[in-house]
C-alpha cells in the first residue's frame, strides 16, 4: 500500500551533505545543518563523528527533527570533527544498511563518506569488486567509493581517494572523514553542488548555502567542478586531479530542488524561479483573472509570472505543512481523499475566476489531475495551467528520484493529449530556451550545453554503463560522448 498521501507523483529530492572539521560540538552542528537541508531528503539521515582516537555512528529513518535533536543521541556522537547526511532513496533502495554516511576501517584507519549524486557504473564496478573478493553490505552505489579506496594501490590516502574516483562514472559531491583531514569533492561535471564555509574558525562543507545561513555561518566560495580540497588542522589545500571537463551543473536545482534562500553557482534560487515565472509568462500568456501557485514548490515562479502578466497573484490553494509522509489511510474512502490531505482549494478566491495554475513540473500527471479538478470544485470558470519547466521526457541518473521513461507523461503523450488528461482548459510548458534564458544564457547551446538537463532533453553529459540497453536511455552513440 501506497502511504504517501497524495502518491508517488514528484520529483523527489536528492540527498544532503554537510560536514565541519575541528569543532566542539560538531555532531550538534552537523544536526542544525541537516535540518536546513532537510527538503533534500526526508528518508533517513547519518552522522559519523571522530572525538581524537575512535569513530562513532548513528543513523536512524526519519527526519531530522525527530531523531538527531534527542540528546541521548547527541551524547553518543563526541568529538571535534563530524559529516552527515540526508537521504531520499535514488539507488539501492531503503533500509538503515544503506543509510550514509558509510564507515570502515581501512588499512590506513577509518574513513568515512556521505554522497549526493548517483554513480552511473557502480554496478559494474561492483561485480569486479565482488569477483575480487569485496563483500557489500549494502546495495548503495556510494558503498563502491570505500571499496575501490581499500583496494587502491596508491601510497597516501588522498592518493588512494584520487584513484577511486578516477574509476567513477556519475555524478558525485561527497565530504568524506579521515581521523586527520575531511575532504571535499565534486565530480569534473560539477552536477551537485558543494559549498564551502567558516564557522568561527572552523571549516564547512555542505551541499547549500541555507545550511551555513542557519547557523550563521559564512559562506566561503563555491566548490569548483572536479576539485578535491582537503582540511586538516594546518588549514585548506585545493587540488584538481581529474581531467578537465566543460561543467554541466543540474539545471533542476534552479526549478526544484534547491532551496530558495540559497545561492547556487553564484545565483540566488529564488530570483531564478522568479525569472522563470516571468519567461512563462512571456512564452504562453493566458487571459485569465488571477495567478495561483501550487504551494509550495510553484509560488516563486507564480509570483513572476503575475508580475510580467499584470495579474494578481493570489493564494488560491492553502497547503497543510502537517501532513507526513507515512499518513495513515485507514480506510479507502479517505485514501481517496488524496490531495485534499496536503492541499485545500480557496473557494472565496477561485469562485468565476479564470485561473492561471502554475507549478514546477508534471511527472506522472496523477497529482496535477486531482489538483486542477479540486480548482474547478471550488468554482473556477476556466484553469490554464503553466508548468514552470520543459517536460519531463527522461529519467535521472544523477541523483534524483525519477520514475523510469516510461511513467513519466510527458514521455508518453503531446502536450494537447496531457491536457485532456489533467483537465485543464490550457497547458504550456516553459522552453529549454526560456529556461536558458532565466538562467542568464542567451540560450541552450545544442553542441555543448551548459547545464545537466537530461530529464528535458534526454542529452546525457556522461557515459551510463549500468543502464546501458535499457529503454530509459539513447544509445550513447547519439550522445556525442559524455561531456
Amino acid at each position: 500500500m501506497d502511504e504517501t498521501p497524495f502518491g508517488d507523483d514528484s520529483l523527489h529530492e536528492e540527498c544532503g551533505v554537510f560536514g565541519i572539521f575541528q569543532r566542539t560540538d560538531a555532531a550538534a552542528v552537523v544536526t542544525l545543518g541537516l535540518h536546513a537541508l532537510q527538503h533534500r531528503g526526508q528518508e533517513a539521515a547519518g552522522i559519523v563523528s571522530f572525538d581524537g582516537s575512535q569513530f562513532h555512528v548513528e543513523r536512524h529513518s526519519g527526519l531530522i527533527g525527530d531523531t538527531f535533536t534527542k540528546q541521548s543521541v547527541l551524547e553518543r556522537l563526541p568529538g571535534s570533527s563530524a559529516i552527515g547526511h540526508t537521504r531520499y532513496a535514488t539507488s539501492g533502495g531503503g533500509g538503515l544498511r544503506n543509510v550514509q554516511p558509510f564507515f570502515a576501517e581501512l588499512s590506513a584507519g577509518g574513513f568515512a563518506v556521505a554522497h549526493n549524486g548517483n554513480i552511473t557504473n557502480a554496478m559494474t564496478v561492483q561485480r569486479e569488486l565482488q569477483r575480487r573478493g569485496s563483500i557489500f553490505s549494502s546495495t548503495s552505489d556510494t558503498e563502491t567509493i570505500l571499496h575501490l579506496v581499500a583496494t587502491s594501490a596508491g601510497r597516501l590516502f588522498v592518493d588512494k581517494l584520487i584513484d577511486a574516483l578516477s574509476r567513477l562514472e556519475g555524478a558525485f559531491s561527497l565530504v568524506g572523514l579521515s581521523s586527520k583531514k575531511m575532504v571535499g569533492v565534486r565530480d569534473p561535471l560539477g552536477i551537485r553542488p558543494l559549498v564551502l564555509g567558516e564557522f568561527e574558525g572552523s571549516l564547512i562543507l555542505a551541499s547549500e548555502t541555507c545550511a551555513l545561513d542557519i547557523m550563521g555561518a559564512t559562506f566561503v566560495r563555491d566548490i569548483a567542478p572536479g576539485e578535491l580540497v582537503i582540511i586538516t588542522e594546518d588549514g585548506i589545500e585545493s587540488i584538481f586531479p581529474f581531467q578537465a571537463r566543460r561543467p554541466r551543473f543540474c539545471i533542476f536545482e534552479y526549478v526544484y530542488f534547491a532551496r530558495p534562500d540559497s545561492n547556487v553557482e553564484g545565483r540566488n534560487v529564488y530570483d531564478i524561479r522568479k525569472k522563470i515565472g516571468a519567461e512563462l509568462a512571456r512564452e504562453s500568456h493566458a487571459e485569465a483573472d488571477i495567478v495561483v501557485p501550487v504551494p509550495d514548490s510553484g509560488v516563486p515562479a507564480a509570483i513572476g509570472y503575475a508580475q510580467e502578466a499584470n495579474l494578481p497573484f493570489e493564494l488560491g490553494i492553502i497547503r497543510n505543512h502537517y501532513v507526513g509522509r507515512t499518513f495513515i489511510q485507514p480506510t479507502d474512502a479517505i485514501r481517496h481523499m488524496g490531495v485534499k490531505l496536503k492541499h485545500n482549494a480557496n473557494r472565496r478566491i477561485l469562485e468565476g475566476k479564470r485561473v492561471v495554475l502554475v507549478d514546477d513540473s508534471i511527472v506522472r500527471g496523477t497529482t496535477s489531475q486531482k489538483i486542477v479538478q479540486m480548482v474547478r470544485e471550488a468554482g473556477a470558470a476556466e484553469v490554464h495551467m503553466r508548468i514552470a519547466s520543459p517536460p519531463t521526457r527522461a529519467s535521472c541518473f544523477y541523483g534524483v528520484d525519477t520514475p523510469e521513461k516510461g511513467k513519466l507523461l510527458a514521455s508518453r503523450m503531446t502536450i494537447e493529449e496531457m491536457a485532456d488528461y489533467i483537465k485543464v482548459d490550457s497547458l504550456a510548458f516553459l522552453t529549454i530556451d526560456g529556461l536558458y534564458r532565466a538562467v542568464d544564457e542567451p540560450e541552450r547551446n545544442r553542441m555543448m550545453p551548459q547545464f545537466c538537463d537530461a530529464c528535458f532533453t534526454g542529452d546525457y553529459p556522461t557515459s551510463l554503463t549500468d543502464q546501458d540497453g535499457t529503454d530509459n536511455v539513447r544509445q550513447l552513440s547519439l550522445l556525442g560522448g559524455a561531456g
